[in-house]
């Protein structure tokens, strides 16, 4: 896993996303999940190359279920952009780099 991808918990989520001065994207998975491990090295690779802009968390459903149920994650992998402390991108399933770019980019400072 990538150094600037941080863990969070249900715990941490409000002060580090909810409170974040930048957006956040936040990838809800579990050990288990097949497609989650597909879009692993790409959350991974997006935390790598936006740490000017952009903070990436993951938090394991399994482990701290709290917040995907206050967020209706309902399947995984879900990843959700919070900006100012919002939901303002949900996007569900494995998707393409290119694609959950496209849909946060324009968040993005």
């Amino acid at each position: 896993m990538s150094e600037h991808v941080v863990h969070v918990s249900d715990a941490s989520f409000e002060d580090e996303v909810l409170k974040s001065q930048v957006p956040v994207l936040v990838d809800f998975w579990a050990e288990w999940c097949g497609p989650c491990r597909m879009v692993a090295p790409i959350v991974d690779q997006i935390a790598d190359e936006n740490t000017a802009r952009l903070k990436v968390g993951k938090l394991d459903t399994d482990a701290y279920p709290d917040v995907p149920m206050a967020y209706d994650i309902m399947s995984i992998p879900t990843l959700i952009l919070f900006k100012g402390g919002e939901a303002v991108v949900r996007i569900t399933g494995f998707q393409p780099k290119d694609r959950i770019l496209s849909q946060i980019a324009p968040h993005l400072g």
